[in-house]
């Protein structure tokens, strides 16, 4: 077999990977109410199969770098949040959408202009969840109509996952650590529920989802941390697992606290 061929069933292979997890998880989001489904959206379903990926075609070093660009990026995606929430309450998918993917490149850009520290990456998250929480609190809540799917609508979200992590596996060793980093964190999961819940069910309803997220958002840029931290202790597939490991517990640990504030109101 050819190295060019190798290379082409490698990667489609990943792709159809990462096109199962988002074919998964896009099923749970919509059948479980803003608040579950924000929750399953902020695990890392497209970082963490790119990432995956990358560690097997570089080494831990690679991987910890990546980690630092990738943690003020989690803080850029906080700001395409809140660009996204305050603009759906009144306007149509192509304005709210358009704007905050547009203040997410020119966030992701500003990002690439640095040479970022674990300190200095924390400090990014701490800014961003400081303005964009208290800012989306009040449109966590909104009446979820009921979601008739499409034919298109799994397809199109597993093909812009896929896509992206084409993207990242094949441009990492040209963009390096820090510019694989900021793409492997692109919001593609975010951006797919904005794009086909909008149009159907309305901008608040939408909002609401992506609104519930920023606590979730909170949780992965901790992980992303761990990942940092752990990747040259411990090697990648270490670092990794401990990574998704606290994006479940801390996504686990929201869960909990959510019914007991129910259950006691």
């Amino acid at each position: 077999m050819s190295p060019e061929l190798a290379f082409l069933l490698a990667l489609t292979l990943r792709m159809a990977i990462t096109a199962a997890f988002v074919i998964t998880a896009s099923i749970i989001t919509e059948r479980s109410g803003p608040v579950i489904g924000a929750l399953v959206a902020t695990l890392p379903i497209s970082a963490g199969p790119s990432y995956v990926f990358l560690a097997l075609d570089h080494d831990a070093a690679f991987i910890a770098q990546g980690a630092l660009a990738s943690l003020p990026i989690n803080g850029a995606t906080m700001f395409l949040g809140l660009t996204y929430v305050l603009l759906a309450q009144r306007h149509n998918v192509i304005v709210s959408l358009g704007a905050a993917v547009l203040v997410w490149f020119a966030l992701a850009l500003l990002v690439r202009q640095f040479e970022w520290t674990l300190l200095g990456g924390i400090a990014a998250n701490v800014v961003a969840f400081g303005i964009c929480l208290p800012l989306m609190a009040r449109f966590r809540h909104a009446r979820m109509p009921l979601i008739t799917r499409r034919w298109y609508d799994i397809p199109l979200r597993a093909a812009l996952v896929a896509t992206l992590v084409a993207t990242v596996v094949t441009l990492s060793s040209t963009i390096g650590p820090t510019g694989s980093g900021i793409l492997a964190l692109y919001p593609v999961v975010f951006t797919s529920l904005m794009l086909i819940l909008h149009p159907r069910i309305g901008g608040p309803p939408t909002a609401a989802v992506i609104a519930n997220g920023g606590w979730g958002l909170m949780g992965f840029g901790i992980a992303v941390a761990v990942m940092h931290e752990t990747a040259l202790r411990f090697g990648s597939a270490n670092a990794l697992s401990l990574a998704l490991a606290t994006c479940v517990v801390w996504n686990l640990g929201l869960w909990a606290w959510g019914r007991r504030r129910v259950r006691y109101v």
